[in-house]
């Protein structure tokens, strides 16, 4: 089947662009014009990605977002018109975004953008490793189910997310360089993100660290990278 993108946005001439463009591409496209109506139609159907815009009428983007992720996993490009900070992206992130991109959008850098975040989400496509789950006790992450638990209780992790903890998992005690993990997490794409691992790091610290001062898992190698360092017991 072809992926099945939602686009909220209310700017009608970029969401037509947006919609035409991606069906050229053989995606299935719904558009919505304001956060409410693009939350119902969320919820009422399914969708492989959507595509979000920060500022609409109704419910504002950041408020879509948030609800979208409380019900699901589906990867989420925010779209904004302003420039994008590294304040924006924790933003984003905290509300359970995967990506910013700028307006006017580029559309080759667009569709890098959007085959990569449906890439992270696809299970299928994940490695064939030995090391299919890891628990201490307090951090339990099955890789084949995308299940996360912190202290017996799930928590939600966005595909990006996800994917960057299984690439500390799967790398137990090695240093994995900043370009490693734009390489092997992100994509080709994202290798001059040279910012996106500290920032997504920081982010996933916030989730499953114990005491996000003292990282007893993630641990800085400065000027470097970082270091997957966790007691698998199960």
């Amino acid at each position: 089947m072809n992926p099945r993108v939602l686009i909220i946005e209310d700017d009608e001439e970029l969401s037509r662009l947006l919609q035409l463009d991606l069906q050229r591409h053989r995606f299935e496209v719904t558009v919505c014009k304001n956060g409410l109506e693009g939350l119902r139609t969320f919820q009422e159907s399914r969708h492989d990605l959507v595509v979000l815009d920060v500022s609409l009428p109704g419910m504002d983007g950041l408020t879509v977002c948030e609800r979208i992720r409380e019900i699901s996993n589906v990867p989420i490009l925010m779209m904004t018109a302003h420039a994008v900070s590294e304040h924006n992206i924790a933003e984003g992130l905290n509300r359970g975004a995967d990506e910013y991109m700028v307006k006017p959008l580029g559309k080759i850098e667009f569709h890098a953008r959007i085959k990569a975040l449906l890439r992270r989400a696809r299970i299928q496509d994940e490695p064939a490793e030995t090391i299919t789950r890891f628990d201490d006790g307090h951090l339990t992450v099955d890789l084949k189910t995308r299940r996360v638990m912190i202290g017996g209780e799930e928590i939600r992790l966005t595909p990006t997310e996800f994917k960057l903890l299984a690439t500390f998992i799967r790398n137990p005690g090695e240093v994995l360089s900043f370009q490693q993990l734009l390489e092997w997490v992100w994509g080709a794409e994202y290798t001059s993100e040279h910012h996106y691992p500290r920032i997504y790091v920081s982010h996933l610290r916030r989730k499953i660290e114990p005491d996000i001062k003292n990282p007893t898992y993630i641990h800085n190698e400065y000027g470097i990278g970082y270091r997957f360092v966790g007691t698998d017991q199960g």
